[in-house]
């Protein structure tokens, strides 16, 4: 297996999602403000340019979700086989697809790298604010995001609130989420976790967000 990385918050998901099953795939770093996604082998693997994606003896799987559904179904780990814990964990697990995860997303252009619209800049940064709220009471009454059991809703949870200090800093990060706060505790303690946080430390990205790094990133705005 080849996984294709990168250190931002959904390569995480998949990371911590192979490090819980014990995986020793080939991690290939795509560098995206030097535009390494755009080149054609990647494309190849993902034609959407964006990270993470896999190649599992021959299948190509891009997109976090896709992959920890894919993993999990494969290896018969971290989802429930059917019936209403199915239902319960694929509602957090999509929750966090369609809500936390792009709202997040925006919250952070909006905030930090476009910043010329306060209305945008307010709107996302509420709408994120109103997503961590719903995820407090839910921890709130349950031990884990997906249900009774430790799942993929979790692994794909873990990897935005790795950077809530960021996305929320000018509002405490998770001091205002007591219960994501104790649930993000308790997933760092597993040592899938450490390991997949380790992921960070194999390879040097460009840190800088100048000109030819926004080309790269948001080429559509060009």
């Amino acid at each position: 297996m080849k996984v294709f990385f990168h250190t931002t918050p959904n390569p995480f998901k998949v990371a911590l999602m192979i490090e819980e099953l014990g995986l020793a795939p080939d991690i290939v770093p795509v560098d995206t403000r030097k535009g390494e996604q755009h080149a054609a082998d990647f494309l190849a693997v993902n034609p959407n340019a964006k990270l993470p994606a896999i190649e599992d003896d021959g299948q190509a799987v891009f997109d976090s979700g896709a992959i920890l559904l894919y993993l999990a179904q494969k290896h018969g780990k971290f989802l429930p086989a059917e019936g209403a814990a199915m239902g319960e964990m694929l509602s957090w697990f999509f929750f966090v697809a369609s809500g936390v995860g792009p709202y997040s997303g925006q919250a952070v252009h909006f905030t930090r790298v476009h910043t010329d619209s306060d209305y945008a800049t307010n709107r996302y940064a509420k709408e994120i604010a109103r997503h961590y709220r719903v995820l407090d009471d839910r921890l709130a009454s349950s031990p884990w995001l997906g249900g009774a059991d430790y799942g993929i809703a979790d692994m794909a949870l873990w990897g935005w609130v790795r950077a809530a200090g960021f996305v929320m800093e000018k509002d405490g990060g998770l001091t205002n989420y007591p219960k994501v706060q104790a649930w993000f505790d308790k997933v760092n303690a597993r040592p899938a976790a450490t390991k997949a946080g380790d992921w960070a430390t194999k390879f040097q990205f460009k840190g800088e967000m100048d000109e030819a790094a926004m080309r790269a990133m948001f080429p559509q705005n060009f």
